[in-house]
């Protein structure tokens, strides 16, 4: 039986078998993150920081609000 093909979601991420967007992980590294996002992103983080140190320090809950509170 073939899976299921989902095209990419928002930032390229991927999509899971149900058609969701995948989520980043908490401990996820900056280091991960700035090789997709560019050696900007979270600027003033150690690279062994983990996205959700980031996110809490920066008062958000997701990887797409930080992005857009940065971009604003």
């Amino acid at each position: 039986m073939a899976g299921k093909s989902f095209s990419k979601g928002l930032d390229d991420r991927m999509r899971d078998q149900d058609g969701e967007i995948r989520k980043k992980r908490s401990d996820t590294k900056v280091e991960t993150l700035r090789k997709t996002y560019g050696p900007d992103f979270a600027k003033g983080y150690r690279s062994d920081a983990e996205l959700g140190t980031v996110l809490k320090k920066e008062g958000v809950d997701t990887l797409y609000q930080l992005i857009k509170k940065k971009r604003s």
